[in-house]
């Protein structure tokens, strides 16, 4: 699923950046999540995002876009399904929407928003948390680790603004 940051509708909210939202069903609940900005909406955009995060095979829940179609032609079960098929009230991807709505609660509580230039970073971030959830001593050993093995990132890096 896409949707465009800050806004209602996955389709609106012209100007701002468009962020890919893959997520983990595991029973009732959800598991992993992947964010990433996108470019557009185009077929071969989502197809690219769905490739580096779902594997081969797997079900892919999807809103009514058409840009999604492509998705069974590379080995992916495609359900899609339209807003009119959806309950009044009900939420048409709902672990979606609730990671969206956790996702743009902690930008503006703890960040009070995020400029388009530095998103990538703070969906890293909050990846990062998302995955590590249940098991907050784990996140904390791996950033201890992580910070031990490698250099500190530099500002520019962060900002693309200089080779990684």
């Amino acid at each position: 699923m896409a949707e465009k940051k800050g806004s209602r509708a996955g389709a609106s909210g012209a100007g701002r950046p468009l962020v890919g939202v893959a997520i983990e069903v595991r029973g009732q609940g959800f598991g992993r999540l992947r964010l990433a900005v996108l470019p557009d909406a185009s077929g071969p955009a989502l197809l690219a995002f769905t490739q580096a995060t779902t594997a081969p095979g797997a079900i892919v829940h999807t809103d009514g876009l058409q840009s999604y179609k492509t998705l069974a032609k590379h080995g992916y079960d495609h359900q899609r399904r339209r807003q009119t098929a959806a309950a009044p009230g009900e939420q048409l991807l709902p672990r979606a929407h609730r990671a969206i709505s956790n996702l743009k609660a902690w930008m503006d509580g703890t960040h009070r928003g995020v400029s388009d230039q530095h998103l990538p970073v703070y969906l890293d971030e909050y990846v990062f948390r998302h995955t590590r959830r249940v098991t907050p001593m784990a996140a904390f050993q791996t950033l201890l680790g992580l910070g031990a093995a490698h250099e500190a990132t530099t500002y520019g890096q962060i900002t693309r603004r200089t080779a990684a």
